[in-house]
């Protein structure tokens, strides 16, 4: 597992730890993990020639200690200062070893540009010198290593409302931080190199699943199992406008873990579902869970669904589906799986809103109507009533082809339907969904259903790893 922790609870961990530290060694730890990354990152240090955008904070001493060591190991290093009072002992040093100090017009001839600018603390957007300076780095197209966090954007939410930096490598400490994982700022993160500076970290605000944690939580049968046990899943899917969402929503509960899915919709629909999957029984019986939602249109019984709401059976409530919930009542085994453009409908928000603020309205729409939301989007965010967060990062492009959705709603019913919670279900789903994606998409441009067909040999490979 991955985990990212707030500022505030990294600034407690670091004052805590400095209490305990002659001064100035956690600032040499980071600054000697930021060091060999730089070095790794361009690929030599003898001969390079670095310039450091040198802000007020920690992460500008930071930067001038990485620099004095990799002044001392050949590097032409030049500080451009943007404020008058930099790091006092970090400048000593680096010109002890050789740095100097110059301005903005360095950048052209540079091997990299090391982003000092604003530490975690900074707010979203920069001053007019930074700017500049980060505007030449892009004319001049030189890398830019991130000291933590790119400057300029919301490291406790990942927003990013003003002009910022964008990384190709960005190199933290002793936790990964929110926008790390969350875009739009975990787009302008580039990859995220991690230095272990020793914090004692309390538990994180957003964790981030790994292929260990999703053997751990994946219902895998055993010798004693039926198909009952395995798990029933009831779907609700389709219509004559959509009928193809139920064939697609259907195979991809099929590719999860249960041992039986029952069908309930329109019987031309139902004849489509029987015919590319023969062993789905139609007609409503005893589930476990529901998916309810996909290609429904104009044909959703908000009623029915309302009832479902009100049962015991856990449900996941994709696209149309959504239209049925409400802020009144228990709803704490529901699922909802939507995209920005459903959210923003059920938020009364522009659409352009919850784009840029994922993480805020994800975890809104989670405590306002008591359910747990799979925000869907190049990071998904999955976010629980009690504020448990959970974002998976895997995803490829590949994956923004119609029906995808309809295939994650199946596979989350099914986990739903085997036993796991809706933030487990959620965050599972999304991780495997993304897995098949990625496995799909190895010779090129993918549909829905080569999504839903790579789904078991991307699960087989995630739980065979171990072994």
């Amino acid at each position: 597992m991955r985990r990212a922790h707030t500022v505030e609870q990294v600034r407690a961990a670091e004052a805590e730890l400095m209490a305990r530290l002659p001064d100035g060694t956690l600032m040499q730890r980071a600054a000697t993990g930021l060091a060999v990354a730089i070095g790794n990152f361009i690929g030599r240090t003898y001969g390079a020639r670095v310039v450091l955008l040198v802000g007020s904070g920690d992460n500008g001493g930071d930067a001038l200690y990485a620099g004095e060591k990799l002044a001392r190991r050949g590097a032409q290093v030049i500080a451009v200062l943007l404020s008058d009072k930099v790091h006092p002992g970090g400048l000593a040093a680096l010109r002890i070893a050789g740095g100097r100090v110059g301005g903005p017009e360095e950048i052209a001839g540079a091997d990299v540009v090391v982003d000092g600018i604003v530490g975690i603390g900074g707010r979203p957007g920069l001053k007019p010198e930074a700017l500049e300076a980060v505007r030449l780095a892009e004319q001049y197209g030189v890398p830019v290593v991130a000291v933590d966090t790119p400057s300029g954007v919301d490291v406790d939410s990942g927003e990013t409302p003003d002009e910022h930096v964008r990384a190709a490598l960005t190199v933290t400490f002793g936790t990964h931080k929110i926008c790390h994982f969350v875009d739009p700022a975990a787009e302008a993160c580039g990859p995220v190199h991690l230095v272990d500076i020793g914090l004692d970290l309390p538990p994180a605000a957003v964790e981030v699943l790994q292929a260990s944690d999703v053997r751990a939580l994946y219902p895998v049968p055993r010798g004693e199992s039926d198909k009952y046990s395995r798990g029933v899943l009831g779907m609700m899917a389709g219509s004559a406008q959509f009928p193809g969402a139920a064939v697609i929503a259907t195979a991809g509960a099929l590719a999860g873990p249960i041992g039986m899915l029952r069908y309930v919709g329109p019987e031309p629909v139902a004849e489509a579902v029987r015919a590319a999957h023969p062993e789905i029984v139609v007609g409503e019986g005893r589930v476990q869970a529901w998916a309810v939602g996909s290609g429904l249109g104009s044909e959703l019984d908000v009623e029915k669904v309302r009832d479902l709401l009100d049962s015991e059976e856990p449900i996941v409530l994709d696209a149309d589906g959504v239209k049925a919930l409400d802020d009144s009542g228990d709803h704490v085994n529901v699922l909802i799986t939507p995209h920005a453009g459903e959210l923003s409908r059920l938020l009364h928000v522009d659409r352009a809103t919850v784009e840029a603020e994922r993480l805020k309205h994800a975890r809104l729409a989670a405590e306002r109507f008591d359910v747990t939301v799979l925000l869907k989007g190049s990071t998904t965010v999955v976010a629980a009533p009690d504020g448990r967060t959970r974002v998976n990062t895997n995803a490829t492009p590949w994956l923004a082809t119609a029906g995808s959705g309809d295939v994650l709603a199946g596979l989350c019913g099914a986990l739903l339907a085997a036993g796991l919670d809706p933030l487990d279900a959620g965050s599972v789903g999304a991780y495997l969904h993304a897995a098949a994606a990625r496995l799909a998409s190895s010779a090129g441009p993918i549909t829905a259903m080569a999504i839903a067909g790579a789904l078991p040999a991307a699960t087989r490979q995630i739980l065979a790893e171990e072994e």
